[in-house]
């Protein structure tokens, strides 16, 4: 990778950020165009200060995690009308000195789900209630899918389902519920509790279709389940692919190579 004064730097903010992907998937992605941007991770724990520096150094684009997703958004000058209404911004598109806020995590699981059937007019329930919920539920709704929330704790699922216009499910009367496709936004079955699935295995099978988030593990818990019913399943690799691929395209204006980064993921979940 060449670096030098014309190179553009490119970044990843949060805390903590050491374990994160990105700057393995996107460099791979700059090498494989011959571009001449470079990927960091920038742990930040002073967020208004790191945000001055961005805009002072003129970093060309930024992804944004935890815990920083709400709090970046008034230190910008603009933000994109679905992360304005999600209420999170994960991507930040440095141009002409101002710093503009987008949101790829529902783009990177409409796309995910996209792969296995049609969004527009379909019913799907998502289990979750929070930031990863709310921003696949308006993704999905703005794809003109039909969604219903599923959630152990009522409140919290009713007030997501207020927001997003839609229907609401306590988890525990899933075994009810059918749908196209059942989304779970929770990190129910992540390492170590790999043995645990957020829905009873009789549920799943009402779902054709049957998406995780949860990438660590690959395959989750749910998706054997939703395999051994028949399904068929998107692991939450795709949707972090997506969602990079989707940020490579707002930040550069060429199409990501999806085989490139891909190939990073499967290297290192194997």
């Amino acid at each position: 990778m060449k670096i030098d004064g014309a190179t553009l730097v490119h970044g990843i903010i949060g805390k903590p950020v050491a374990h994160s992907l990105s700057p393995a998937m996107h460099n791979s992605a700059f090498a494989a165009l011959g571009m001449n941007r470079v990927y960091v991770a920038f742990e930040v724990s002073d967020l208004p200060r790191a945000v001055a520096g961005i805009r002072g150094l003129g970093l060309a684009g930024l992804s944004v995690t935890i815990p920083h997703k709400e709090a970046i958004i008034p230190h910008l000058d603009e933000v994109e009308p679905v992360a304005a209404a999600i209420g999170a911004v994960n991507t930040v598109v440095c141009r002409g000195g101002r710093l503009v806020g987008h949101n790829t995590d529902w783009t990177g699981a409409n796309r995910a789900l996209a792969r296995e059937m049609e969004l527009a007019g379909s019913r799907v329930v998502l289990i979750g209630a929070g930031g990863a919920a709310r921003a696949i539920g308006f993704g999905l709704i703005e794809a003109g899918a039909g969604v219903v929330v599923a959630n152990r704790g009522r409140e919290r699922g009713e007030a997501l389902a207020r927001d997003l216009g839609c229907g609401f499910v306590p988890l525990e009367e899933m075994e009810d519920v059918s749908g196209d496709a059942l989304v779970n936004a929770t990190s129910v079955g992540m390492e170590p509790d790999v043995e645990k699935c957020p829905v009873p295995a009789a549920a799943v099978k009402r779902f054709p279709v049957v998406m995780d988030i949860v990438y660590a593990p690959v395959r989750t818990r749910l998706l054997a389940e939703a395999e051994a019913a028949g399904c068929r399943v998107v692991n939450g690799l795709e949707m972090l692919l997506y969602q990079g691929m989707a940020q490579f395209e707002l930040w550069t204006g060429e199409k990501a190579p999806e085989e490139v980064m891909r190939g990073v993921l499967e290297e290192r979940f194997g």
